[in-house]
């Protein structure tokens, strides 16, 4: 099963040289790396986030399987959608999806089901892909689209995950895809995703649903980084560390309406 590339020339150049290029000088701003559980990505386009996902992916050694946890934005599919099998293609090729992990998430964990639907135009995973093809080649992916669902849900799912991966020999890395606040000014998106940023960092994902949710944070991805941190957890994190922090103004020019990014290191 084939799954195309959707936002490639939108999010990010359309182009293979000029995708190889873009992501190559964005990991290079880091080029020390080291083992990690988990990241937290953000997943705008690459003109205003790209730099950020950059700096945090080149900091860690990716291993040769990584589990994508991303929101569904498209509405489409199942709530917790496991691509089963195949390949996800980009401008720098075809990504390998690992199709027996995905298959034992799909028979183990609470909810999940094998489903492309949601998947098919969903950006939020496919922009991370580059980053993974270019800095490890071999990777093979479990993409994973979730949608909103009680507290309870979610860390059920990633306490699972986790689990999972940890009764395998093979390594996984984490990755939640996540934009921070949308459409406030910059001083009020820093202000409410400081508050976000704080739980994550100290790895509490019943923490962040909740302050998310008490103080009405557009944080569109918080229901993957709850995953990613209840599986975190199961694995052995110890330790959670912020990496860069920014917003789209800083590239548009205008404070009064941005949106927050910011890249996360489990480990």
């Amino acid at each position: 099963m084939d799954r195309q590339a959707a936002v490639a020339g939108q999010f990010y150049p359309g182009g293979r040289k000029e995708l190889q290029a873009a992501v190559v000088a964005y990991l290079r701003q880091m080029p020390a790396s080291e083992p990690a559980i988990g990241l937290m990505v953000p997943h705008a386009g690459y003109v205003y986030s790209g730099a950020i996902a950059g700096v945090t992916f080149g900091q860690v050694n990716i291993p040769d399987r990584v589990v994508l946890l991303g929101p569904n934005h498209t509405g489409y599919g199942v709530p917790r959608a496991v691509y089963p099998s195949g390949v996800w293609h980009t401008p720098l090729g075809a990504a390998q999806v690992d199709g027996e992990l995905a298959c034992r998430i799909v028979e183990d964990c609470p909810g999940a089901l094998a489903d492309e639907l949601a998947h098919r135009f969903e950006h939020s995973l496919e922009v991370q892909v580059p980053f993974i093809q270019v800095a490890a080649p071999k990777a093979r992916l479990v993409p994973v689209c979730l949608a909103q669902a009680p507290l309870r849900e979610l860390m059920e799912f990633g306490i699972c995950l986790g689990r999972l991966l940890a009764t395998d020999a093979t390594p996984a890395l984490l990755v939640a895809s996540s934009d921070m606040t949308h459409f406030e000014s910059a001083e009020a998106a820093r202000s409410k995703d400081e508050k976000a940023l704080e739980r994550i960092l100290a790895l509490d994902p019943e923490g962040l649903y909740r302050r998310v949710a008490a103080d009405r944070i557009s944080m569109c991805g918080v229901v993957p980084t709850v995953v990613m941190l209840a599986a975190a957890r199961e694995l052995g994190a110890q330790r959670a560390r912020l990496v860069r922090y920014g917003h789209s103004g800083e590239r548009s020019g205008d404070y009064g309406e941005v949106v927050g990014y910011a890249g996360v290191i489990i480990d």
